[in-house]
């Protein structure tokens, strides 16, 4: 029977309107599209490492890993919380030597999206909101909308282009007023979408914060850790703060092989718990187990043997260190190239020492936006600002990715 207009739609209303596809991921395919048919195209929209000839950057030692793991142990379903020497490796791996560690609990999700689903529904109740900056990843919103959850955000810089601490403080006293508990989520270092990384005054001020507002309320710090791995000397003086942190509240850790071991598509992913009460650990890891069940069930098996011998095999270490550097290397190369030349063309941006991303100031970001599609330069647009994946831009390539920058924003 052909369809007629008089069939009703099944969806529910909330679900019948969403879009079919990511924006980034649009733009990505229309860059890939317009390249593929013989133009010369920049295309700094999606978070992958690109080598300098466009191809994606892998870690040989890494993919090599994945194929030791025995065929019938890769196919067998991995425990529900995840495989014990993954998740032991990925609290080492996070807290090294740090006193933290003997303190936190972790539960494999798929890749740190996962991670950030297993937060938003154990922390917060339905209804209620996260609190992260005003320049945040998008798919921060997308997750809380499915999640039945909500984004707050507080500005990201203040007036001397440093993080806004005293803009967190007012929004986080806020929240934790109307809810009654705030989840709070940092995507430091190394910021998606701009690039800036704490230093370790600003992690201390953070801190600070954090232990005061869990003076009054339940406080769960969540440190999304997706491009740490990428970021310059120094930018790591969150763990310092940690157990300042933990004297009031909980400290949550979004950690992923995605980015650090070059495997976006593998889904290798933890979320790491950190709380100073036992009977608390013991409680929180009894609620992600029952989240991954209702959600994933279970995640990818092979993967999580394989990263945990990364982790813990003092040979396969060194391996994997050598070829991270290598990237490592080739995105500074980046880097460097875009400071001096963004800083002659008198762009505004963010601190930027390392990282995936990093974003130019713009009025009009979509005019801005439109005029760099038609000369076939893509970037993302945001809200007063462009975002710049350098990740995927060879250094050759970013003197003409400036110009066309200074030339777009008007």
């Amino acid at each position: 029977m052909p369809l007629t207009q008089s069939i009703r739609s099944s969806l529910i209303p909330t679900a019948a309107g969403r879009p079919a596809d990511d924006p980034i991921f649009l733009l990505n395919a229309e860059a890939t599209r317009r390249a593929q048919a013989g133009e010369r195209v920049i295309n700094a929209t999606l978070g992958a490492l690109m080598e300098d000839d466009g191809t994606l950057a892998v870690m040989p030692s890494v993919v090599e890993a994945l194929q030791r793991i025995p065929a019938k142990k890769a196919a067998a379903y991995a425990p529900i919380l995840g495989a014990k020497p993954f998740l032991e490796a990925v609290v080492r791996d996070t807290f090294g030597t740090s006193p933290v560690a003997a303190m936190a609990i972790a539960s494999a999700t798929p890749g740190g999206t996962g991670a950030l689903y297993h937060a938003l529904t154990s922390f917060l109740e339905p209804g209620q909101a996260l609190l992260t900056t005003h320049w945040f990843w998008s798919p921060y919103q997308t997750l809380a909308s499915h999640a039945r959850r909500a984004v707050e955000t507080f500005e990201t810089f203040d007036a001397r282009g440093r993080f806004d601490v005293g803009g967190f403080q007012t929004a986080l006293d806020r929240l934790v007023q109307r809810q009654g508990r705030a989840l709070v989520v940092l995507n430091f270092p190394c910021h998606n979408p701009t690039g800036y990384s704490l230093d370790a005054d600003e992690w201390h001020e953070v801190a600070e914060v954090v232990r005061r507002a869990g003076e009054r309320a339940p406080v769960t710090l969540l440190v999304d850790l997706a491009y740490a791995r990428f970021g310059a000397s120094g930018t790591d003086g969150w763990i310092a703060q940690a157990e300042r942190v933990l004297e009031t509240s909980t400290l949550l850790v979004a950690w992923t092989a995605s980015k650090s071991f070059a495997q976006y598509g593998a889904r290798v992913g933890a979320l790491v718990a950190a709380h100073a009460d036992p009977a608390e650990r013991a409680r929180i890891q009894n609620a992600l187990a029952f989240s991954c069940r209702g959600t994933w069930s279970n995640c990818n098996h092979g993967g999580q043997l394989a990263i945990a011998e990364l982790l813990t095999d003092a040979t396969q270490v060194a391996r994997v260190d050598v070829d991270r550097a290598r990237l490592v290397k080739l995105l500074d190369e980046r880097v460097q190239v875009w400071n001096r030349e963004a800083a002659r063309a008198g762009l505004r941006h963010p601190r930027y020492e390392g990282g995936f991303f990093v974003s130019v100031f713009a009025p009009d970001s979509e005019a801005a936006a439109e005029r760099l599609r038609a000369a076939g330069v893509f970037v993302v647009p945001l809200p007063g600002a462009l975002r710049v994946a350098l990740c995927s831009t060879p250094s050759t390539e970013v003197p003409r990715l400036v110009a066309a920058l200074r030339e777009a924003i008007r």
